[in-house]
């Protein structure tokens, strides 16, 4: 499970990351990235209905989203909020997803 202070949960801050955040897109994931002024990383995730109707699939891969990002945070280098949007068609194997969250991550210059 990801930290308390690593995630995003306000209104507010997704917003923020939406408007004036970098996006990157990578297969069927993109992330939204823009700088905080706080000592720690923040995540957010976004599945859609359209990624499949049944909430427990959707939670499913933001669990395992959430792992990925749980495993890489120690190696991150600056304070940002990073939204996780999903798309419909997103592969829900975890070494993919991993693979495709490393690319990601070093196209950005984060990790």
């Amino acid at each position: 499970m990801l930290a308390q202070k690593n995630r995003l949960t306000k209104k507010n801050d997704f917003d923020a990351a939406f408007k004036r955040g970098q996006g990157f897109k990578q297969g069927f994931l993109y992330f939204k990235i823009k700088n905080n002024n706080l000592k720690s990383s923040r995540f957010g995730f976004v599945v859609s209905k359209k990624f499949s109707k049944k909430a427990t699939e959707r939670n499913k891969i933001k669990r395992k989203l959430r792992e990925i990002i749980k495993k890489k945070l120690p190696a991150i280098k600056r304070p940002i909020d990073v939204v996780v949007i999903v798309s419909p068609g997103a592969e829900n194997d975890f070494k993919k997803l991993e693979e495709t969250v490393d690319m990601l991550l070093k196209k950005a210059k984060i990790l």
